[in-house]
């Protein structure tokens, strides 16, 4: 009674605290600026009575939400639009300020769930730290930008520790899973909106350039979950949702022009044929794209697609014996080429610091120009935890959706690595944020089967308990 008495005093303090504290700012303040304030209060007390209504706006506003710029943010390694800020920056910052306080108020949540990734990600997410705050030291980090870029990486591992924190059984999953395909389904319908005026489709509110290369590999991953959930899905109620959004995506995937993402449908199908039992089905769609796919695709598709090796001859072309490679593609094998034989020598250890190396438009070399060898060891550290942990999930569990959705996100994990040949797959906010929330369910899958509601529901599922235990700790 009295833990009980002290928990519910400290929450009228501190909503008594942030009252007065809103009340003093609002009297003073802009009349939008209030209103956002009072929506900030709204969804952080939301966030505090019911956090999963509050990751279900987050996960709507990982693709639908705006995005502000912030020249003055810029550094070294920031293109010259500079760095933008997003709505779901501010829901990370309000929605997580509930959450810590949902944490301190009810201690028996827990603040940091223990999971197999908690060490790969502290140890990766520490070297870029130290090698930008070498960075600022030496002077080759300036600006902002680089703890700019730092606290949007640790944005990523927000999701996923308060997805992780909040997954409790197979009900939310399933929930989750299907409001991250309605939002997909969306974002296709916006990217039809686009195709009619002559541009290449990028996500809502992505300003005048736009990002196709960021809404393709976002594409791609919801693509590999939605094969994966129609491999093995044996309900066909779903199903017939499931195929009509693979139209609406591939569609919007061949209009977006992005040939890095083009390039990852091969290890997603590959993946997809090596983990899942219906290889004959599989392969025979495989062979029926390879032989049909030059004559049912629209003009514009296969020339973007020959572009690489077609683009009239201009400064800055790789030349392969008698072929030459376009400009872009060039750029990017360039980048490869200066830092692994000349940059990366000079800083091997904690590279340059985020933001302290020019733009490379490639995650790999990127990882290894900015952290160094440090960096890119803790970097493949954690993509290899994430695999192992996805491949034993997928391995043990007997449920069909459960399985399903391992299997697409294993095929999807396989996409994003080839995607990052070719971009900065894994710091691209549009693309990791629905990325780790899909990371959490898929490690806390392993859990929620294990749990006593589960087993009960299903006594076949007691001789897989010790496995997943097992997983779960790592």
């Amino acid at each position: 009674m009295i833990a009980s008495g002290n928990k519910n005093f400290v929450l009228m303090l501190w909503i008594g605290a942030l009252t007065l504290a809103a009340a003093l700012i609002m009297a003073k303040a802009p009349t939008f600026l209030a209103v956002t304030i009072i929506i900030s209060l709204i969804i952080g007390a939301l966030t505090f009575i019911n956090t999963e209504f509050a990751l279900y706006i987050l996960i709507a506003a990982m693709l639908l939400g705006p995005q502000f710029g912030m020249e003055g943010a810029a550094g070294e390694g920031v293109r010259s639009r500079g760095v933008t800020l997003r709505v779901d920056d501010f829901l990370l910052v309000i929605i997580g300020l509930s959450w810590f306080l949902k944490t301190a108020v009810q201690k028996e949540i827990g603040l940091f769930l223990r999971t197999p990734l908690n060490k790969p990600i502290a140890y990766y997410f520490l070297a870029c730290l130290f090698a930008t705050l070498f960075g600022y030291m030496m002077g080759r980090v300036k600006g902002t930008a680089g703890m700019f870029f730092l606290v949007k990486y640790f944005e990523y591992y927000v999701v996923y520790f308060m997805a992780v924190n909040h997954l409790k059984d197979e009900a939310q999953i399933r929930r989750f899973t299907y409001f991250m395909l309605i939002v997909c389904f969306l974002v296709c319908l916006f990217a039809f909106s686009q195709i009619p005026q002559g541009h290449r489709p990028s996500a809502p509110f992505e300003g005048p350039q736009g990002e196709p290369n960021t809404l393709g590999g976002y594409l791609v991953l919801m693509l590999s979950i939605t094969f994966g959930l129609l491999l093995t899905l044996k309900n066909r109620k779903p199903k017939k949702y499931l195929w009509t959004l693979v139209f609406f995506i591939v569609i919007a995937l061949a209009a977006t022009l992005s040939r890095s993402s083009w390039v990852s449908l091969l290890p997603m199908g590959l993946a997809l044929l090596y983990y899942s039992e219906k290889r004959k089905t599989i392969l025979t769609v495989m062979l029926f794209l390879v032989i049909a796919g030059p004559m049912i695709l629209p003009p514009t598709v296969r020339e973007r697609a020959l572009y690489t090796f077609t683009q009239a001859k201009e400064e800055g072309q790789i030349q392969v014996g008698g072929t030459r490679i376009d400009t872009s593609t060039s750029a990017r094998l360039l980048s490869w080429k200066v830092i692994l034989t000349r940059d990366f020598i000079q800083q091997p250890l904690l590279g340059y610091g985020v933001t302290g190396y020019p733009f490379v438009d490639a995650q790999y070399p990127r990882v290894l120009a900015e952290t160094g060898l440090i960096g890119l060891v803790f970097f493949i550290m954690l993509l290899y935890t994430i695999y192992r942990n996805a491949y034993l999930t997928f391995r043990q569990t007997k449920n069909d959706f459960f399985r399903g959705l391992s299997l697409g996100y294993l095929a999807g994990f396989f996409a994003m690595l080839a995607h990052g040949i070719g971009a900065n797959t894994f710091i691209i906010v549009r693309i990791m944020e629905p990325f780790w929330f899909l990371t959490a369910m898929i490690i806390m899958i392993p859990v929620v089967e294990s749990s006593p509601a589960s087993i009960a529901a299903d006594d076949g599922r007691i001789g897989n308990q010790p496995l997943a235990i097992k997983h779960r700790s790592g």
